[in-house]
């Protein structure tokens, strides 16, 4: 994992302890190791529902998940751009501009 994945405790100021305990426990600790999916593929599922959802505030943390997870900028462009027809223009046309700010942060080879 990242050193840019904040993890639940690192949050305990923000969140109640026990939400902090299931996001590490739980999601980060159960869900996202299980071996039935590969990280990858979690990562582009969480950030489709994410759009999909118009969850702003969750994408910059998931997007980088996904790029740690081994998704390229381009393939997250692309399926960004698919669900465009799914979940709405602005939907898609917000995400594409977090996706490209986090673009502009990366070394050239992370590209």
């Amino acid at each position: 994992m990242s050193a840019s994945i904040v993890t639940g405790r690192e949050q305990q100021g923000n969140y109640p302890q026990k939400f902090a305990e299931l996001t590490d426990n739980v999601l980060f600790g159960d869900m996202w190791t299980r071996p039935q999916l590969k990280p990858r593929d979690r990562s582009l599922a969480t950030v489709a529902a994410l759009v999909a959802m118009y969850r702003l505030e969750q994408l910059p943390f998931h997007l980088q998940r996904a790029l740690d997870n081994g998704l390229s900028v381009e393939e997250l462009a692309e399926v960004i751009t698919h669900l465009a027809f799914y979940s709405g223009w602005p939907t898609a046309a917000s995400a594409l501009k977090l996706l490209s700010e986090r673009q502009a942060c990366l070394p050239e080879h992370q590209e």
